[in-house]
């Protein structure tokens, strides 16, 4: 009888993967960056179990907004004191935050436990062209063919 595979935790291999967000629209980056987070590009994904890959997204601020989002899509911040209601267009947090802009998009997009905060660690967002993982040797990904 045929079982149903399973990934172990030890069993899991972890490649690195560079994705560039120029013109790429925010919210189809943040499905693939999510996909591959999760590991669902893997035969081996299993629910339960991290088996995603470590994603790094440079050229953060170039990013495109369709449609009306950069001045309509708003994101809310509440401190809990009264009068404490922060509020952000898309393409406010795009010119001053790009990189919490992405990070924000793809988190909700992760499952809302344990699991989804481990994989979350494993996105690197930066506003330009450079990065700190060279050494990792990561495979660069053309997300266009994707989408």
């Amino acid at each position: 009888m045929r079982q149903t595979y399973m990934a172990k935790k030890n069993e899991v291999e972890r490649n690195w993967v560079l994705i560039d967000a120029t013109d790429v629209p925010l919210g189809r980056l943040s499905t693939v960056v999510a996909s591959i987070l999760r590991g669902k590009n893997k035969p081996t994904y299993t629910p339960h179990v991290d088996t995603g890959d470590f994603v790094i997204v440079i050229n953060a601020e170039k990013v495109a907004l369709t449609g009306k989002k950069a001045t309509d899509k708003k994101y809310y911040n509440y401190s809990g004191h009264p009068g404490g209601m922060r509020v952000t267009t898309a393409g406010q947090m795009r010119d001053n935050k790009p990189e919490r802009l992405i990070e924000r998009s793809v988190k909700g997009m992760l499952p809302d436990n344990r699991l989804g905060r481990k994989q979350f660690t494993k996105l690197f967002v930066y506003e330009g062209a450079d990065h700190k993982h060279a050494a990792q040797q990561p495979k660069e990904l053309d997300i266009t063919s994707l989408i």
